[in-house]
């Protein structure tokens, strides 16, 4: 009886962390959130120097150790450069991504689609500045059958035929949601790169609610996000990328910090081994691997939770993966703009 009374109350707490009827909620998010990046800066969308194209899919599966039906959140993005021989000292990035997430026993979804433009132009001869914005499609559904309330308890088990006394007024949801961001990079050498974002995201603030109209605010806050991420070649052996993320909506914050490595395995940087380390604040422990031959990458990070919720799942957290593909357009040869930092 317990543990049914509390999947129920588990599966109230899903849905009032994507309906911020409470003044505290954070979005769905990838602690590989530099392997996701339209998701993390729409002016992301192109912004890769050295090749022409990117494709990528992650996945998250996490609290599988507290609960039956765990978390799980996938995505699919890709994005393109566009113009390059039309703007002498910039380009045009645009791109698309999918992001769905499967919460709890009550079927509770989450589906997002939208697509994102960025122009990027070159300030000088080491810098870039990077302005985008995308538009996304949102869908949100809940099977209200497959859960049970207080309600409907008849004081030996719960019995879905007794109304819930729970106000649900719809069971799925559909809006728009706007994002914006901006980007700058520089280059001081061929060994260094340096690059700092912000983007602000629900800048329509959609209403998100199963509820009908009340007098809560159901409105989705704005979240800010900021990024920081360096590259440095230490030599032709290893190229080391420090990063760091912070992100704020309605008074609740992410901050994710830590360093990611590429060791040459090849000599010539076709192959290489990638290994790191993060952490998520007053959250987790992030240990990441991964590898990349030629222009494919995968990557694998486990999350080890260091939370007071450790306590319950055994610091057992999340796993991810990652996996990404680039290419140049007829698989040639790519003139690079800007410098870039390689093997």
């Amino acid at each position: 009886m317990k543990l049914k009374k509390l999947t129920g109350i588990f599966i109230v707490a899903a849905i009032a962390y994507v309906c911020p009827v409470s003044a505290f909620s954070q979005d769905l998010h990838f602690s590989q959130y530099f392997n996701s990046p339209l998701l993390v800066n729409p002016a992301n969308t192109g912004f890769s120097p050295d090749v022409d194209w990117r494709l990528g899919v992650n996945y998250r599966n996490q609290w599988a150790s507290i609960t039956s039906n765990p978390y799980k959140t996938m995505s699919a993005w890709g994005d393109a450069q566009l113009f390059n021989n039309q703007f002498p000292n910039g380009w045009v990035g645009i791109g698309g991504a999918l992001l769905r997430d499967e919460a709890g026993s009550g079927g509770l979804t989450s589906t997002k689609a939208f697509g994102s433009i960025a122009y990027h132009q070159l300030l000088g001869l080491n810098s870039l500045l990077s302005t985008g914005f995308n538009v996304g499609w949102v869908t949100q559904r809940v099977d209200f059958t497959k859960l049970t309330f207080d309600d409907q308890w008849n004081k030996n088990f719960f019995d879905i035929s007794i109304p819930s006394g729970e106000p649900f007024a719809y069971s799925s949801i559909n809006y728009f949601d706007l994002q914006a961001g901006v980007n700058y990079a520089i280059f001081p050498s061929d060994n260094t790169y340096l690059n700092a974002g912000l983007s602000v995201m629900h800048i329509n603030r959609p209403k998100e609610s199963f509820f009908s109209n009340s007098d809560v605010d159901a409105r989705i806050p704005v979240r800010y996000t900021l990024f920081l991420n360096g590259s440095f070649k230490i030599n032709d052996q290893w190229i080391v990328n420090p990063n760091m993320y912070v992100s704020e909506m309605s008074h609740a914050y992410e901050v994710v910090l830590g360093l990611n490595a590429h060791y040459n395995l090849s000599g010539d940087g076709n192959t290489q081994l990638i290994a790191g380390a993060y952490y998520r604040y007053n959250d987790a422990v992030v240990p990441m691997v991964g590898y990349q031959l030629n222009d494919f990458s995968i990557t694998v990070n486990y999350d080890v939770t260091t939370s007071a919720l450790s306590s319950y799942n055994q610091a057992r957290g999340a796993y991810e993966l990652s996996i990404v593909k680039t290419g140049i357009y007829g698989g040639g040869f790519k003139t690079v703009k800007c410098p870039t930092v390689k093997f």
